[in-house]
């Protein structure tokens, strides 16, 4: 009998302690929403707007790239005058190594999120919620990883890569791109996104 209620108490704290990190993880954005329309996909960003946006200086982005840690996709620097562009997933990834760096996570551990991401297809990535407790990250595909981490103290923090794709998606609207294809440089930092603005704003 008494092993019984031992165990009644014990489910209920669990269900307590799940339902209070439920309540956290929501109140912070960490749960994985729906896949938003990546426009910005197809351009290429060079460097100094790309540390702009992340919030690095030029010489940490070329320190980054050089040690491969985020290099850029889209075109490398190959020679004098030529310069690096940077894709929006290659953007995204900055973001978090900057975040994860912030709060004080290992470059090693780093170094492993960021090859974790990059087995995962762009689309994918809006469903996945990073989470740490500083000295290791976690990858979360579900509410309820999330809600697990939080409830057993494995985790203290998280970078939902949903908002993060949401907030370089909407730094990188007006500043100037070169597309992916053809690499033909965009005219007084107009970029097609805003051209198909300014069509749907006239129509």
């Amino acid at each position: 009998m008494s092993e019984h209620e031992g165990t009644s108490a014990e489910s209920i704290a669990e269900e307590v302690a799940r339902a209070q990190a439920k309540l956290v993880a929501q109140e912070q954005g960490l749960f994985p929403q729906e896949s938003p329309l990546a426009e910005l996909a197809n351009l290429g960003y060079r460097g100094p707007v790309a540390a702009g946006v992340v919030g690095i200086t030029y010489r940490q982005l070329d320190y980054w790239a050089r040690t491969g840690l985020v290099e850029p996709t889209v075109r490398s620097a190959t020679g004098s005058g030529t310069a690096r562009l940077y894709g929006f997933r290659d953007i995204v990834e900055l973001k978090v190594v900057k975040r994860l760096l912030d709060t004080g996570v290992s470059l090693q551990q780093i170094r492993t999120a960021v090859e974790y991401l990059r087995t995962r297809g762009l689309g994918d990535l809006t469903g996945i919620t990073l989470m740490s407790d500083g000295a290791t990250v976690y990858a979360c595909m579900s509410p309820d990883e999330i809600v697990d981490l939080l409830a057993h103290g494995q985790a203290v923090f998280g970078i939902a890569l949903n908002g993060v794709w949401k907030e370089v998606e909407g730094s990188l609207s007006a500043l100037p791109s070169e597309r992916t294809q053809d690499e033909v440089p965009a005219t007084s930092g107009t970029d097609e996104l805003s051209m198909r603005r300014r069509a749907r704003e006239g129509a």
